[in-house]
Parts: C-alpha cells; structure tokens; sequence
C-alpha cells in the first residue's frame, strides 16, 4: 500500500506497479472442484472489462448503487473493484435490490434480482467463467458481455475517495475508510506484509468476510486462497491445501468459535 493509495482501486493500481505477476487471488470451489488462480495483472484486465461494462454499456455513474447478490467468488471479488474504479457504490447482498440503479445476479438468486427496475447482469459462476447454457430472461450474461470490453479503464469524471462506495450487512463505508480499515485490521488477521498468503472461507457479506477474502490481502501486498463451500473439504484435505498453497494464514472459519 502506498501513501497515495485512497480507494480500493487504488490499492489495486499500486499493486499492478509493484509486482503484476504475483498471485492475487486463488478461487477454490469445493462443491465443483474448480480451481483458478488470478495474478495481479489478470485480476486488473477483468476489473478494467468490468468497470467498462459498467461505465460504458450500463450507464453507471458515480453515486449509483449496484447490488451484488453475488457469493464469495472471484468473479465479485472483480465486481467489488469494478465498482471502485466507476465511483459507484457496490452494495453487498442487498436487502433491498429493486432500488438499486443495477444488479448484478448469481444464478441463485436471479428472483430476488428482477426487484430492480434498472440493468440486470448475470452470472453462470461456473468454471473458468463459463455463460449460462441459456441466458435468464430478463438478464444480459455477464460472461458474454465482458470478453469484448476494454482492456484498461478511466473514469469519465475523478472518483473521491470520502464518497460512499460499500454497503455490507448495513454499514455504508467511502472508499477512504474500506483502505483505512483494511489496514488497521491487517494484524489482526495475521496479514504482516508482503507475500502474506490467507485461506479464507467466510462469506462476503460482512466486512469481516470481505476483509479477509479481498481488502486485507490486497491493502498489505498478500494475496487470498479463497474457498467457496470449504465445508464440503475433509479436515486432511484442508491441511494438504494449506500446504500446496503456502498459506501463511487461515482466516476464522464459519464453523469456528
């Protein structure tokens, strides 16, 4: 993290310019078996093509609110910077979609999702960030409006950082608090600098989970194994996995005290 660093957009810019191919962020799905892993520089092109779906093709301003009705998942983990960059505000797990500006779906909860009035965006979620084998009604498909967005992105007005741009389980954080607070409680998470590799298999739909699982990792130069239905894995399975990914770290489990 840099000093100049104010948004998580920022934090993501500083750490394209310090080490582009160092790992980011490493998906697991245990209910599928997949696994993918993200560089820095892979993670930024999918935020860049995002952001610009967002600014370009959905119209999305700063101020605007978008529901993410969207599990722990690499793919939100993209959306939650996307959002960054534009100046728009990502709100986690909405309770209420139908007044958001844009949703953005998983395919368990494209219900929920046609509450809003505005653009609806689905996601497959499934493996290497396959489309759906048809496309919800009602809903464009994330993994077919996305390959054809730009690589690099620049907002069309400047993003402030005091500005709001999360709401997670309520709290409505700016850009500069989800740095300030990402770096206040990286020590607390065992993130100690550098190269610090964290298992995370909270969910993101509270700061905790989202700290853990993206902001934390990204404010301290570490990076994130991030695991979707962990509870799924065999406790031996769980310390190979440690060990293969050189995780420094685990991050309270749900089934934890």
């Amino acid at each position: 993290m840099n000093a100049s660093d104010r948004t998580p957009a920022d934090l993501l810019s500083s750490a394209l310019a310090a080490d582009p191919a160092r790992p980011l962020v490493t998906f697991y799905d245990d209910a599928t078996g997949e696994r993918v892993e993200l560089s820095v520089a892979t993670f930024a092109n999918w935020v860049a093509k995002t952001a610009n779906l967002l600014q370009d093709e959905l119209s999305a301003e700063p101020g605007d609110r978008v529901a993410l009705l969207l599990p722990a998942h690499w793919q939100t983990a993209v959306w939650l910077l996307a959002c960054s960059s534009v100046g728009v505000v990502a709100d986690v797990a909405s309770a209420d979609p139908g007044a958001a500006d844009v949703v953005v779906s998983g395919p368990d909860t494209l219900e929920a999702a046609r509450a809003c009035r505005g653009a609806r965006i689905a996601l497959a979620l499934r493996p290497l960030g396959g489309r759906f084998p048809q496309p919800p009604e009602g809903f464009a498909d994330y993994a077919v409006e996305v390959p054809g967005q730009g690589d690099r992105f620049a907002p069309y007005a400047p993003v402030s950082p005091d500005d709001p741009a999360l709401i997670v389980a309520g709290r409505e954080f700016s850009g500069a608090e989800v740095v300030q607070r990402a770096e206040a409680e990286a020590a607390d998470l065992g993130l100690t600098g550098p190269g610090t590799r964290i298992l995370s298999g909270l969910a993101y739909d509270t700061w905790d989970g989202l700290n853990a699982g993206l902001y934390g990792p990204l404010a301290t130069g570490g990076s994130v194994v991030l695991c979707r239905n962990l509870d799924r894995l065999a406790a031996e399975d769980l310390d190979k996995r440690v060990e293969s990914e050189r995780v420094s770290v685990i991050a309270r489990l749900p089934s934890q005290p």
